[in-house]
């Protein structure tokens, strides 16, 4: 089932916002500012009113009234559609019940990491477990800030970003240490040598049949017959 073009962080944020009342965009944008959303899309007015038409000729939402404040630009309100609500709704369910193969760019590096000599991959994940570090302590300070101010239902995606946060710092810790001690390490001479056939698309090494040194330097295991 292919995914609706109209769906976007944005859109998401826009077709919740006027879930609750109709509003402009200004105010869309202001309150996702003071609710700390601002990390899931693009805060460029550009990106806001290109969602908003592709919404708006998806039928989702629909202008009620164009307003001017003073010297202020004419602002349109904008309010969801039955049909908003009910592609909203929908939308939700699917996101809380499906989980979704969106494998981070980490995950994608990871699966190909011997690319790198162990050392060099080493050095570049522990600048990453730097960063990690400096994420996972804005996001426990920014949460910090929002006790008692929002109420918790208004924050729990923060939550679960700053659990996920922490369990990749938590688990890229262990990889790293497994760098650093040689638990974990390999060369390029050793791939081309040990696992050519892999790297030539032959036939996959039988690791039940033959003694099998491993890579990570540890000691040679015997196969099961």
């Amino acid at each position: 089932m292919s995914t609706p073009s109209f769906r976007s962080p944005w859109a998401l944020a826009i077709l919740s916002l006027l879930f609750e009342r109709d509003m402009h965009p200004y105010e869309m944008r202001r309150l996702v500012r003071e609710r700390g959303k601002g990390e899931y899309v693009d805060l460029r007015p550009g990106s806001l009113y290109r969602t908003i038409e592709r919404l708006e000729r998806a039928r989702l939402v629909e202008p009620v009234e164009t307003t001017r404040e003073g010297k202020f630009p004419e602002r349109t309100v904008y309010r969801i559609t039955p049909n908003g609500r009910e592609e909203l709704e929908e939308w939700m369910r699917e996101m809380l019940a499906t989980p979704a193969n969106d494998f981070p760019q980490v995950v994608q590096a990871l699966s190909v990491l011997p690319i790198l000599e162990a050392d060099d991959a080493r050095l570049q994940l522990e600048s990453r477990l730097l960063r990690l570090e400096s994420e996972v302590a804005a996001m426990q300070t920014a949460m910090r800030r929002l006790e008692g101010v929002l109420p918790r239902i208004f924050s729990v995606e923060a939550e679960l970003a700053l659990a996920l946060r922490q369990a990749e710092l938590d688990w890229m810790r262990g990889l790293v240490e497994d760098l650093r001690t040689g638990r974990l390490a390999w060369t390029h001479e050793q791939l081309r040598t040990e696992y050519a056939d892999l790297a030539s698309g032959g036939r996959p090494l039988d690791l039940t049949a033959r003694p099998v040194k491993a890579l990570d330097g540890g000691e040679e295991d015997e196969g099961m017959a």
